[in-house]
C-alpha cells in the first residue's frame, strides 16, 4: 500500500525529532533536490546535502533537544516549526528555532527551504 504525502511527512518529521537528520535526509530527498539556508547557503543534489548533513551531525557533541512545534501540509507543500538545541564538539552552543517549507514531488523532497525565526 502506497503511503499518503501527510503519512510520509509525518514520518520524516519524526526522524528529525529523533535526531535521525542524515536518514531522514537519505530516505526523503529526491536525488535532484536543492536547499536554501536562511543565510542564502544553497546544496544542489541529494549527494552534496547528505554530505553537508553528515558534517554537521558529526560536529555534535551533544542533543539537548529537538521539538516540533507546528507541522502543516497543504498539496505539495509542507510546513514544519522546529527548536533544535545542541553542544558542539568545539564548546559552541546552537539553539535555532526554525521554519522548514519543503516542495515534495512524488514522496520525495525537491526543494527545502529554512528559515530562522
Amino acid at each position: 500500500m502506497e503511503q499518503s504525502l501527510n503519512e510520509i511527512f509525518s514520518a520524516k518529521n519524526e526522524m528529525v525529532r529523533k535526531g535521525q537528520i542524515v536518514e531522514a535526509t537519505d530516505r526523503f530527498f529526491a536525488p535532484h533536490a536543492k536547499t536554501i539556508d536562511f543565510d542564502g547557503t544553497t546544496t544542489n543534489g541529494k549527494p552534496e546535502m547528505l554530505s553537508k548533513m553528515k558534517s554537521f551531525a558529526g560536529a555534535i557533541a551533544k542533543v539537548n533537544g529537538i521539538t516540533l512545534h507546528h507541522a502543516s501540509l497543504h498539496e505539495n507543500v509542507s510546513f514544519a516549526e522546529f527548536t533544535f538545541d545542541f553542544d558542539m564538539q568545539d564548546g559552541s552552543k546552537i539553539h535555532w528555532h526554525e521554519i522548514l517549507r519543503t516542495v515534495w514531488e512524488n514522496g520525495q523532497i525537491v526543494e527545502e527551504q529554512y528559515f530562522k525565526s
